[in-house]
């Protein structure tokens, strides 16, 4: 049936109608997408075409807290290929694995992946200076050398612990590399250009740079002198005694930052690769857990003192042993130490006193001090891998095990948490979170961004209580078991340890922990020594082998800080076998002769020089040394003293 015209009409209008909506939706969508759209298509159209050449940015400083430079990063380029540029890639594969001294079919294998680029690596990656001019001399299409940097420690294995090291991409691995990365961490730039369809350069295009952002740099509180000082002893300790490990911590007990801290076996943080990984991988002065023996009595000490369950001028008498619940805990003296006070107690050791102080105390009481004062759980040092120690659950602590954990036994703990702890004890009563950060740089301007704050996380015991501890330690030092530790010209308070290890769940009968914690000046402590050495060769006593360590540490380390020598220290107790110190005599002015006539049989001379009178000598007069020391002296023709010749 044939439609009339006005039908036709009717749907040709109608077509129209539709057919304008769809032009001017048409013109609509065209004008959003070219002016509304348009800019944000065009880059993303632009970023589909852009290849980047990337410029890693350098990972930040680390200082020690004098800003002697520990940790920073080199410039160590690395080769890049762009697949699509290359024109022969057997050619080129030839002439990398020449200069790389790498097989031509894996690097063949590389630069034909379907990638935008890729890193020629192992030998590619962290290149030389010169190594990377010889790349750029080959001219290979496709080929280019990126600004890179790695990771430099210039002291070697100085601190290696503290520091950590970082993996290929310059990202932190262990120790403060690891526990601040993000901070040390940069923003990578790079140099990107448009590409055409075949890869090459897009005509008439220009390449944009952008510039890469280094990480924040960081202080330590770590003093690069005291921790040599540290490490040259511990190196001693492992050679001289033959032991499994050595460490020590030495730490500002008025804050809780960490002068100095490490461990023997080390290792090289740039060369990590080349140590058994239980070396790297475990910090042990945080990580290594023991029973802490005698040094961990400062504690029973503390808590008696402050609850006043204790007098050290009281009575008190040690058969050589202790029955607690039907067990006999013996005294380290065979015989014991008969009548003493308690002062004495403390001074040698004595085990049951300490049993004593603890049933005293009663288990509540004196875990409740033990926790306060940091064990059983981590310090929170800013450092990974650290140990919680292990406490006895108080529900499970009956008259053994209180009369045990009293003196030391029984329990485990870390380094870390006894340094804490003592320091708590001898400062004034004050628990310090232990902390190796001290403050952030801009990398860009120098200035300080952020300073970290000591945190202190409790009031332990009272500064009085804190006083007798200090005067009670120092004893120990003077006339106790820790004479070895002694210093001439400074006041020294500290601790001996001798720990018997567990080895498959029994105490070994021939393998010890020894240790010593020590402070000076004990009147007003500036510095905390820790050192344990495992299981060392020969006689197994801490006063005998860690408090020399000690003493070796901590004398090196006044001097350094400028802690004046004093004449008001305790006299030193002299028993058989112990070196006598006597004072040096003034010889300048002296005569050869009067020097052999007048010198008694307390020291060895030493001349320099050629003349008939002294004018020099090293040690200087009045200091004190060991009976026997040589004394250097100068000599000259020419009398030094005004008077002439005597």
């Amino acid at each position: 049936m044939r439609a009339s015209n006005v039908t036709v009409r009717r749907r040709l209008f109608t077509a129209l109608i539709i057919g304008t909506v769809l032009f001017f939706a048409l013109i609509v969508r065209l004008a959003y997408v070219q002016i509304w759209k348009g800019p944000e298509l065009s880059q993303m159209a632009e970023e589909s075409w852009r290849r980047e050449i990337p410029f890693a940015a350098k990972r930040g400083e680390v200082w020690d807290r004098n800003g002697v430079q520990l940790a920073y990063n080199i410039s160590s380029p690395t080769v890049l290929a762009i697949p699509a540029q290359i024109k022969d890639a057997r050619t080129t594969a030839a002439k990398l694995a020449s200069a790389l001294q790498m097989t031509e079919d894996s690097i063949f294998q590389m630069i034909t992946q379907r990638k935008s680029s890729v890193y020629i690596k192992p030998a590619g990656r962290k290149m030389t200076m010169e190594k990377a001019a010889e790349i750029r001399a080959l001219e290979l299409p496709g080929i280019f050398v990126a600004e890179d940097n790695k990771r430099y420690y210039p002291f070697g294995g100085l601190a290696a612990h503290i520091l950590g090291f970082t993996g290929i991409d310059n990202q932190g691995l262990t120790g403060i590399e690891l526990k601040y990365n993000n901070l040390l961490t940069g923003i990578g730039g790079n140099i990107s250009y448009l590409a055409a369809a075949n890869g090459g350069t897009m005509p008439n295009s220009t390449d944009k740079y952008e510039k890469p952002h280094d990480g924040m740099n960081l202080q330590l509180t770590i003093d690069s002198h005291l921790q040599s000082v540290l490490e040259r002893e511990l190196d001693q300790a492992m050679v001289k005694y033959q032991a499994k490990n050595a460490i020590a911590i030495m730490m500002d007990p008025n804050n809780g930052e960490i002068l100095a801290m490490g461990a023997r076996p080390g290792y090289d943080p740039g060369n990590f690769r080349d140590f058994p990984k239980e070396t790297y991988n475990r910090n042990l002065p945080i990580w290594m857990t023991y029973e802490p023996g005698s040094t961990f009595k400062i504690i029973t000490l503390a808590a008696a003192l402050e609850e006043k369950k204790v007098n050290l001028n009281e009575g008190f008498h040690d058969p050589g042993a202790i029955e607690v619940a039907g067990a006999r805990l013996r005294c380290w003296k065979r015989g014991g130490h008969g009548s003493e006070t308690f002062l004495q107690v403390v001074e040698n050791s004595c085990n049951p006193g300490f049993v004593v102080m603890g049933q005293r105390l009663g288990k509540e009481k004196l875990f409740d001090y033990i926790t306060n004062f940091g064990f059983g759980k981590k310090t929170g040092i800013d450092l990974g891998g650290e140990e919680n120690g292990i406490m006895f659950k108080l529900n499970r602590v009956g008259p053994v095990e209180l009369a045990t954990t009293s003196f030391g036994q029984g329990v485990s703990v870390t380094p870390i948490q006894q340094v804490t702890a003592v320091s708590a004890a001898i400062n004034g009563g004050k628990l310090f979170k232990p902390h190796v950060a001290r403050a952030w740089y801009s990398p860009e301007t120098g200035q300080l961004q952020e300073a970290i704050k000591p945190e202190l996380v409790r009031q332990v015991i009272s500064e009085e209580t804190s006083k007798q501890v200090r005067q009670t330690l120092e004893s120990v030092v003077a006339n106790g078991t820790g004479r070895n530790a002694f210093i001439e010209g400074y006041r020294v308070g500290g601790k001996t340890g001798t720990a018997q290890k567990v080895i498959n769940g029994r105490y070994s009968a021939d393998e010890h922990i020894v240790s010593f914690i020590g402070f000076a000046p004990a009147d007003d402590p500036k510095v905390v020594v820790y050192a344990a050495v495992d299981d060392p060769q020969g006689l197994q006593f801490g006063g005998l082998i860690a408090a020399p360590l000690v003493k070796s540490i901590m004398e090196d380390a006044l001097h350094y800080m400028n802690v004046p020598p004093r004449k008001d220290q305790l006299e030193r107790k002299y028993v058989y076998g112990d070196p006598k110190q006597v004072e040096v005599p003034n010889l300048v002015g002296m005569s050869v002769t009067d020097i052999y006539e007048d010198l008694n049989s307390n020291f060895l001379l030493a001349k320099s020089g050629v003349g008939t009178y002294v004018t020099n000598q090293v040690p200087k007069p009045g200091v004190k040394v060991e009976q026997g020391s040589t004394i250097r002296i100068y000599l000259s023709d020419k009398d030094p003293t005004p008077e002439g010749p005597k």
